[in-house]
């Protein structure tokens, strides 16, 4: 599951996790990834902090709570400090800016259920 407000962010983050043999749902709110993901009971959610709604830490919580295996990786313009314990105490397993996207791929693969 990929949570953004921007639909260009979406598709980057997209481009560099997807494989063809994933379905991916891509949300553009924080409500919108709460009420889903029940429907989609995703392995993994990259969850922007800033947008409409309620925010990235607050749906990372209700996500953590709702779908406990899901590994949540907090994806952000901003580093700093308190936004990494922040992210840490609401239940996401990484922090990741959006300058190193790149490392994304990697710590999605570590998090995926093994088959």
């Amino acid at each position: 599951m990929i949570v953004d407000d921007h639909p260009g962010m979406r598709r980057m983050i997209r481009q560099i996790v997807g494989s063809p043999d994933d379905v991916i749902c891509e949300c553009s709110t924080g409500n919108e990834a709460v009420e889903l993901v029940a429907v989609f009971e995703p392995d993994w959610v990259t969850m922007d902090l800033r947008m409409p709604g309620i925010g990235g830490f607050e749906a990372t919580r209700a996500i953590a709570e709702l779908q406990p295996g899901a590994a949540i990786v907090i994806v952000s313009s901003y580093d700093f400090h308190a936004l990494r314990r922040i992210a840490t105490e609401a239940g996401a397993a990484a922090f990741v800016t959006k300058e190193n996207l790149f490392q994304l791929r990697g710590i999605l693969q570590q998090a995926r259920p093994r088959s």
